[in-house]
């Protein structure tokens, strides 16, 4: 088992910046590929980013590329995502999720493990 908890989430206006962090417990952290999803109200779990076993890997959806960035420490069993530029369509809950294996990272069921989540409000 692998238990995730965020951090970080709050209320930011709209050009702000925010860091969110995922803490990983239970199993060794770098075994895991280490993804990012948002869900909306009233919408679907939506891929945001991931980041490989290493770190010398991310990938991006669209709609963030060139204003969040991951990264992970494997050293503290973290991961975290900087949120620049927010935008009011950013507003979502967030969650961090875990996998040994990926064949798609962007597709939610590939992950085994996922946290509660922390919401995050961008207001315009």
């Amino acid at each position: 088992q692998v238990q995730l908890v965020e951090s970080g989430g709050g209320l930011v206006q709209a050009g702000g910046s925010l860091r969110l962090a995922c803490a990983a417990s239970g199993r060794t952290f770098s075994d895991y590929f280490m993804g990012w999803f948002r869900q909306a109200p009233g919408g679907s779990r939506e891929f945001v980013g991931a980041i490989n076993w290493s770190g010398s890997h991310t990938y991006y959806a669209d709609s963030v590329k060139g204003r969040f960035t991951i990264s992970r420490d494997n050293a503290k069993n973290t991961v975290y995502l900087q949120m620049n530029s927010l935008k009011p369509e950013d507003t979502a809950v967030y969650h961090c999720a875990a996998a040994r294996s990926v064949n798609n990272y962007y597709y939610p069921g590939t992950y085994t493990y996922w946290g509660q989540g922390t919401r995050v409000t961008v207001s315009s």
